[in-house]
């Protein structure tokens, strides 16, 4: 986590470390008696790292009729051994008013999680989530030998759109996206607009789907005792294999 957080560049200024109490996620965060047993026996620390404000990194704020973006913050989260993690993230997204890079260790190892905010339609004063929560798991080693360390470089605050906060959080979210293309890939690959990171999202989100769908082809074809049968398989597998390939290809930012 260290690295990571020296990987952003923050400005000294921006730097907070105070710890927050869990008790606060369980007021903010917590809408049911399961959330708060869960908050209670799996989180083990939550840091507020750093307060990015406009004044402090020369990135104007952003406000259109859904969001409001003054302040981003970055935070960071120690959960216990057997926490269920994928909730206790979205729960912390979900109670701290700003949008949050939330850098998160468990027995999964190190993760980044980053979403969107909005203001609510039926609470205008409360904000809510915009969108899906993407949730990476931080590999020991990508296959490409230097993805790790161009992903961190790629991470830097200088490095992100500097229009206003939105955009620049808006960066950090595609940058993230890229190290997740690249557990596939192999490369990483930062996209250069904003539309060739929606496409190379999209890309990656069909080519979980149709590994999933390929793993249960397999599955099919290894029980399937009809000749006739087999072969359909097989030729679907194939397709799909190819289909595969073009996917990766459009991850990779290479037309097809």
């Amino acid at each position: 986590m260290d690295d990571l957080i020296q990987s952003l560049g923050l400005p000294e200024s921006t730097r907070v470390y105070q710890r927050v109490p869990k008790k606060m996620l369980t007021e903010h965060g917590a809408a049911t008696a399961a959330d708060k047993r869960q908050i209670q026996d799996g989180v083990d620390e939550i840091t507020w790292l750093a307060a990015l404000k406009p004044h402090l990194i020369g990135v104007p704020a952003f406000e259109d009729e859904q969001r409001q973006y003054v302040e981003l913050a970055v935070l960071g989260l120690t959960l216990k051994a057997g926490a269920k993690t994928g909730r206790l993230v979205e729960l912390l997204h979900r109670a701290v008013p700003y949008p949050v890079m939330l850098l998160t260790t468990s027995d999964a190892g190190l993760s980044l999680s980053l979403a969107h905010l909005r203001t609510s339609q039926n609470e205008a004063d409360k904000m809510v989530l915009d969108g899906e929560l993407l949730a990476v798991t931080v590999p020991a080693n990508v296959p490409g030998g230097d993805a790790l360390e161009a992903f961190g470089s790629a991470l830097a605050l200088s490095r992100q759109p500097q229009a206003h906060l939105y955009a620049l959080y808006q960066g950090w979210l595609d940058t993230v996206d890229a190290l997740d293309i690249a557990r596939e890939t192999g490369t990483f690959q930062p996209s250069l607009t904003r539309v060739q990171a929606a496409e190379r999202h999209a890309a990656l989100q069909q080519c979980r789907q149709l590994q999933a769908k390929l793993l249960q082809l397999r599955g099919q074809a290894q029980k399937e005792r009809q000749l006739a049968r087999q072969v359909a398989l097989n030729q679907e597998l194939r397709a799909g294999q190819a289909e595969l390939l073009a996917l990766q290809q459009r991850m990779l930012g290479v037309a097809t």
